[in-house]
């Protein structure tokens, strides 16, 4: 009932005070844009349309503010074109005229006081009737005792008592406030609708763009920091291990005849080599996609993470179905390097992974038991994982005490 109550006051406010700024916007553009108009073939007419679309300006600004509190979230500034750092005065004056958002806010000051006359009307009619309404008992007895006064229950055939009348208005009365949040709420979201779509729809766009290219750059960027830790990893483990190989199985080639304990001891140790080489490629390969995952799916691949994972996995997977690559691939690897994470630096004897989808949305959930201190900002692990999400336009949340237990979600969309 509180926020019932703190949203009709906020619809009202924003109806009632958006009138008369749209009377003064109107009055200021239409008059600044038919003396530029009239004006421009002798070029006094420049510089007032470039005032004029400051005042537009300054009155967008201020619709721009009050948009959050009626539609519930931040809208974005426009960004407007600045005059080039060495440009003369007059092209710093006349600067406006060559953005076009700055257009947009002219457009709006006058589109705007039609719809700011009937909404504001609305509203003054709505709370009119719900007040003369509610208050009928009041001051009903007192008009009815008025000699020759026709009230409205008279007029509409239900006598000329007293009581039909206040009765009458008084219903009237309670239709008025029982619509009255709909309408205010109805009337308030059009009148929005439009500052949004005139005022931010090209800074909504433009952030859009921004991220995109955003997300583009984690990609590249968490693409080429896996391939240069995976190159690293390699050159450092198995490779070297591969070189130590050959060069023992070319010193037991050279005396298989003269010493074949020597050998046989030789080889023993090889293919201990061989099987810590494969081992350390399996645990290589968990970040790349692995054949299990792109032939069954996530459920199947996730499972085989769980079960090479050396802190045993409470797997929960509430999806059925395939997934774009992408969305798979990025949910993979986050599986893959948080739980790698958490065999390595958590202490944690136990870690759950969930893995749901609401709307449009997949929600991994990984949780540990350990001593916490994990950071989006510490290490490559969680900043890699950051970076993947990113790129599909999903987000990461990690929150991880120190002393624990550490929680890591990531929402990706797959819809």
């Amino acid at each position: 009932m509180r926020s019932l109550l703190r949203r009709v006051g906020t619809d009202t406010r924003y109806l009632l005070t958006g009138f008369p700024l749209s009377v003064i916007a109107f009055c200021l553009a239409v008059a600044g844009f038919a003396a530029g108009l009239g004006t421009v073939v002798v070029w006094l007419g420049v510089p007032i349309l470039a005032a004029t679309l400051m005042l537009a300006r300054g009155f967008a600004d201020i619709e721009r503010r009050s948009l959050p509190q009626v539609l519930g979230h931040q809208v974005a500034r426009p960004r407007y074109r600045r005059a080039p750092e060495n440009a003369g005065w007059f092209r710093r004056a006349v600067n406006p005229l060559t953005s076009g958002q700055s257009w947009l806010d002219l457009l709006h000051a006058i589109v705007s006081f039609p719809v700011a006359v009937v909404t504001f009307s609305i509203t003054v009619t709505w709370w009119a009737g719900t007040v003369l309404g509610l208050t009928a008992p009041i001051y009903g007895w007192i008009t009815a005792s008025i000699p020759d006064n026709h009230g409205l229950a008279e007029l509409l055939g239900f006598g000329d008592s007293a009581l039909a009348e206040v009765t009458l208005n008084t219903v009237i009365g309670m239709l008025f406030a029982i619509t009255l949040p709909v309408v205010l709420r109805g009337a308030a979201l059009v009148q929005a609708g439009l500052g949004r779509a005139m005022l931010t729809g090209v800074a909504e766009l433009q952030e859009r763009i921004d991220d995109l290219a955003e997300g583009r750059a984690a990609a590249v960027s968490a693409e080429a920091n896996a391939l240069r830790k995976l190159e690293r990893d390699i050159h450092d483990g198995p490779q070297q291990r591969l070189v130590s190989l050959a060069m023992d199985l070319s010193r037991a080639q050279r005396q298989l005849k003269r010493d074949p304990q020597a050998v046989e001891r030789m080889l023993s140790d090889a293919i201990s080599s061989t099987r810590e080489t494969l081992d350390e490629l399996r645990a290589l390969s968990r970040g790349i996609a692995p054949p299990v995952l792109t032939d069954r799916g996530l459920a199947p691949a996730l499972a085989a993470l769980a079960g090479r994972c050396t802190v045993p996995v409470e797997l929960d997977i509430q999806v059925e179905g395939r997934f774009a690559a992408a969305v798979e691939n990025t949910i993979y690897f986050v599986v893959a390097e948080s739980l790698t994470n958490i065999a390595k630096h958590s202490h944690a004897t136990v870690c759950t992974v969930t893995l749901s989808k609401t709307g449009g949305v997949l929600m991994l959930t990984i949780g540990d038991d350990g001593v916490g201190g994990a950071h989006v900002a510490k290490g490559h692990g969680l900043s890699g994982l950051a970076d993947r999400l990113r790129a599909v336009d999903g987000e990461l949340a990690v929150d991880s005490p120190v002393g624990g237990p550490t929680v890591i979600v990531a929402e990706v969309p797959c819809g």
